[in-house]
């Protein structure tokens, strides 16, 4: 997306320092990877809230066991460099509306509701991350692309403008981040299979758009 600050990251050598000597973090790179690991134990426990009963049920006690280790690791990783970091705040169901509706009123299926949680968590997810790494994300780009996708994936839009697509497109594209993690477990999970398809699908079909 050409944001600013993008260019100033080094993943290699963070994840490199990360694996073989954390301690040498630079502040920098332990709030970024503290904020990230805060992000991700924060982002399931609501997303399972958008989702089928069948579905949170099954995963909430998984998804909160999670949440207390990465916890654990990133105030490790904070408190080793003398840094903060927090995790954000995900929007749950019961706080969202699309036009005057309660969002999941708006949507039915898994698939559906799968969808639009990603379009909004995923979102808030980047925006937490990139400003934990002083990424500059435009504020309105933020707000548009929150907007336009609860009301394309919720409500009655028909398209996302170019610019929104495109961020959206690149914010779908966690499926080879779900295959890569399947692989590097041996998982062969049905559930990371269902999630990658779900993701690969939605990230092609905003391509073709």
């Amino acid at each position: 997306m050409g944001f600013s600050g993008v260019d100033a990251l080094d993943d290699d050598r963070t994840v490199e320092r990360l694996r073989t000597a954390p301690d040498e973090l630079t502040p920098a790179a332990a709030r970024s990877v503290a904020a990230t690991l805060l992000a991700d134990g924060a982002f399931s426990e609501p997303y399972c809230e958008w989702l089928p009963t069948w579905y949170e049920l099954a995963l909430i006690a998984p998804v909160r066991y999670a949440d207390r280790q990465l916890r654990k690791v990133a105030g490790r990783v904070a408190a080793g460099a003398s840094v903060t970091a927090t995790a954000p705040r995900f929007s749950r169901p019961a706080d969202v509306f699309i036009d005057g509706e309660p969002a999941l009123s708006r949507v039915s299926g898994f698939r559906g509701r799968f969808l639009l949680a990603d379009s909004l968590l995923h979102l808030e997810w980047f925006d937490h991350v990139a400003a934990a790494d002083e990424i500059d994300v435009p504020a309105d780009l933020v707000a548009r692309t929150r907007e336009e996708s609860l009301s394309y994936y919720g409500g009655d839009r028909d398209r996302l403008s170019p610019e929104v697509r495109r961020f959206q497109r690149h914010l779908f594209a966690d499926d080879a981040w779900v295959r890569r993690v399947d692989d590097a477990y041996d998982l062969d999970s049905r559930l990371f299979g269902l999630w990658e398809r779900l993701l690969r699908d939605e990230r092609r079909r905003l391509e073709d758009a």
